[in-house]
């Protein structure tokens, strides 16, 4: 994967001291113009690392999706003012450095030098495999049958009956194939088509849940098993709990 960074965000003191570092660093810089923009980039394998300003709207489903990337998931970073309340919030979306407004220049570079040999350790550990197995969904409905794809240690992909809407903290069970073991918690929707494919990421998972899945992942890992995307393809229509319309671009 080249080594340039997707940016998304719109503050201009910010990007310039993004751009200043990553130039030290030898990396290039994609200023994105909308959440799209940012995902298509390094869905594409254009940019190593993804930074996003977590003040805008949006910005959370942003790093969730690029999370479930596989298996060149790329190093994640958000930038946020100090007020902002969410920190637990962004490190639980996927995010696994927050640089703080305004940006310090030496402490940026640490960051981004810090993800990087981070997200290379990780990649070679959380692979996505195939799944085929049933999953059912709890919606306000009722339940909603699908038959799972792929998984991860942060989520997986389905193919339902129905389209999936989008929405967080959604219920979900389903059998590890090949074990006697239910896994269930709540995952949010993080992507979705009219044809009934969707995204899910795990939001909550109980601890021994998440033991039996790294088991299940592990086992299928020594198995040699074929690797999978969680993500739709570019051509297929990505739906967002709030679309990109209103962002500059």
């Amino acid at each position: 994967m080249r080594q340039a960074a997707a940016v998304l965000c719109h503050d201009n003191r910010s990007l310039a001291t993004l751009g200043n570092t990553l130039e030290e660093l030898g990396m290039g810089l994609t200023n994105c113009h909308s959440r799209r923009q940012a995902l298509e980039s390094v869905m594409r394998g254009e940019c190593s690392t993804l930074i996003v300003d977590f003040d805008l709207p949006g910005a959370e489903e942003v790093i969730r999706m690029a999370a479930l990337l596989a298996p060149q998931r790329p190093a994640l970073l958000a930038v946020a003012s100090r007020a902002w309340p969410g920190t637990g919030q962004a490190f639980q979306s996927g995010a696994t450095r927050i640089l703080y407004k305004p940006l310090d220049g030496e402490l940026a570079r640490e960051s981004l030098k810090a993800a990087r040999k981070s997200i290379q350790a990780n990649r070679r550990r959380s692979p996505r495999y195939e799944m085929k197995t049933l999953v059912y969904l709890e919606l306000e409905s009722g339940t909603l049958s699908a038959i799972g794809i792929d998984i991860g240690e942060h989520g997986l992909a389905l193919q339902a009956t129905d389209p999936v809407p989008m929405s967080s903290n959604l219920r979900f069970r389903c059998l590890l194939p090949g074990t006697h073991t239910t896994l269930h918690g709540h995952a949010d929707v993080t992507w979705a088509s009219d044809q009934g494919r969707a995204g899910l990421f795990f939001s909550k998972l109980a601890p021994a849940a998440r033991k039996h899945l790294k088991r299940w992942l592990s086992r299928r890992g020594k198995d040699k098993a074929t690797l999978r995307d969680l993500l739709p393809p570019l051509a297929d229509p990505v739906s967002f709990a709030s679309g990109d319309e209103g962002e500059p671009g």
